[in-house]
């Protein structure tokens, strides 16, 4: 079994790349499961009714969130929807979930989606214990165990991989846009990276107007950010793992201009 995770989507011309170049992927490399994180795909900030309609008619599986979960208010009308994931370790009560078990070539996939702490500015549970919770919840009920760690610092993320090395199949990271080549498969099984990523404008800084961007950084002064144009490129990453045992086999990024 291949499995695709696709990261962030930024805006709509992200998401229209995916529209492009998904039927494309699924094709050559054989793709049987896609996860794509589209917590900036509406405007940057969040995610609407139209947007997950149309990703639902690319028949992506799983869609995970991040720290802009609640961007759009749109997403209160389809956040109880299977196909949606926001992050688990929300403060308890909070609409949605963190994680659903999917079936795939006769398989149980369970994705969860996690969001860090260290400077996220979101309030948030421990991701690491609450992924101790979540995996007692679904012991014996998943044969394979994905997670999207949404998160800026790296070593929270690389602190993730070996809290959760051998116990859950692959951990991909998303949130910094910019992809990570530290992809691997540990001795223990779990195939890892940082950073899976964006889809969104090449010429941006992560996604963003590159002088308004710019202009923040070297007056200091509030400007309003504003999405770049042009030409995208979609980042990603492709699991590919053993039928019998759900082991991981390969691990491999892919970046299509």
């Amino acid at each position: 079994m291949k499995i695709l995770a696709v990261g962030d989507l930024v805006g709509e011309n992200g998401v229209k790349k995916l529209k492009e170049e998904l039927p494309k992927i699924r094709e050559k490399y054989n793709i049987d499961f896609v996860i794509v994180n589209a917590e900036n795909s509406a405007g940057g900030m969040g995610i609407t009714i139209s947007i997950f309609n149309e990703l639902k008619k690319l028949n992506v599986d799983a869609i995970t969130m991040g720290n802009h979960t609640w961007g759009k208010k749109d997403i209160f009308t389809f956040i109880d929807n299977e196909k949606i994931n926001r992050p688990a370790n929300y403060s308890r009560g909070v609409v949605g979930k963190g994680y659903h078990i999917y079936s795939c070539q006769g398989k149980r996939i369970a994705v969860i989606n996690l969001i860090g702490r260290t400077d996220m500015g979101v309030q948030s549970d421990n991701p690491f214990t609450k992924m101790e919770d979540i995996l007692e919840e679904i012991k014996g009920k998943a044969d394979c165990i994905i997670v999207d760690f949404h998160a800026e610092a790296t070593a929270e993320k690389i602190a993730m991989k070996y809290f959760l090395d051998g116990k859950v199949n692959f951990i991909f990271g998303t949130h910094t846009h910019v992809q990570t080549a530290d992809e691997e498969i540990t001795q223990k099984g779990t195939a890892y990276i940082t950073d899976i990523g964006m889809t969104g404008p090449i010429n941006s800084v992560i996604g963003m107007d590159i002088e308004a961007s710019v202009k923040r950084f070297v007056t200091s002064l509030p400007e309003r950010y504003k999405l770049a144009e042009g030409e995208c490129i979609l980042s990603g990453c492709i699991l590919e793992i053993n039928d019998e045992n759900c082991r991981a086999v390969s691990i491999e990024r892919i970046n299509i201009r």
